[in-house]
């Protein structure tokens, strides 16, 4: 029988205020890890985390923007503080951005979604990276099925090349911490129910967009989008002991929409 549980262990998880990090926060607690609920909006982060304590589980909020470093190296360190360790990392947090045509995508929005969703995920990593040694560790990436197997959303080219980076920023980091017994892999979500899409914004892009029809819908596996809960399973697994000989890889979890799409 294979064993999810994490009982013992301190798990942070970014962008834990909603979608797929409220799901993996709530469903590791239920499994017996203390978390660590970080978000950039305070009123989420002690949301999630109360609904972890009324379930029964422990969680503290925390506060931080991913990309600046001075609030980050606070955020982890006030969570060792409150439990004394660190064992799982799910560096979820990102944003899509702005999806427009390249010579319209402003320089300044190019970096804002680079600097959240790859320069904050270096940042999680890097200061947790000192805690995960004392024991070794699991560290898990959000990517996306964009920039590593779908390239066909046009307009959406910085997000894309943040989620390809991400993928190789994995597979580095996961050969350079082996030796620390920390493992490193990337989830690689297709379109997911959660409330992403609302805050992107898509400027001129049906002018550069390639005409593509899926006329028996782009979903084979299930008929439609996954749910948050799907993927807070697969981060649960990469979390536990059941995933100790897994590293260094990317898993797409999306029902064969990236092997339609892409």
């Amino acid at each position: 029988m294979v064993d999810l549980r994490l009982d013992g262990k301190v798990s942070l998880v970014t962008g834990g205020g909603s979608g797929i990090g409220e799901a993996a926060a709530v469903l590791m607690a239920d499994n017996g890890a203390k978390v660590g609920v970080l978000d950039f909006r305070q009123d989420a982060a002690e949301k999630v985390s109360k609904q972890i304590v009324n379930r029964g589980g422990s969680a503290i909020p925390l506060v931080a923007d991913v990309s600046n470093p001075e609030q980050m190296n606070s955020a982890i360190g006030q969570l060792v503080n409150e439990w004394g360790r660190l064992d799982i990392v799910f560096a979820n947090a990102g944003i899509n951005g702005v999806w427009a045509p390249l010579e319209e995508l402003d320089p300044q929005e190019w970096d804002r979604t680079l600097a959240i969703n790859l320069k904050g995920t270096f940042l999680t990593v890097k200061y947790a990276i000192p805690y995960l040694k004392e024991r070794g560790g699991s560290i898990i990436i959000t990517s996306s099925i964009n920039g590593t197997r779908v390239f066909s959303n046009t307009g959406a080219t910085a997000y894309s090349c943040s989620k390809g980076a991400q993928v190789v920023f994995t597979q580095m980091a996961a050969l350079e911490l082996a030796q620390y017994k920390i493992r490193v892999n990337a989830i690689c979500p297709g379109a997911i129910e959660t409330n992403i899409d609302e805050r992107t914004e898509k400027r001129d892009t049906e002018e550069v967009e390639v005409p593509v029809e899926f006329p028996e819908g782009s979903f084979p596996l299930e008929g439609g989008p996954g749910s948050p809960q799907q993927v807070a399973n697969l981060v649960l697994f990469l979390a536990s002991d059941a995933s100790s000989h897994i590293t260094g890889t990317p898993i797409w979890i999306e029902g064969a929409e990236s092997l339609l799409r892409g």
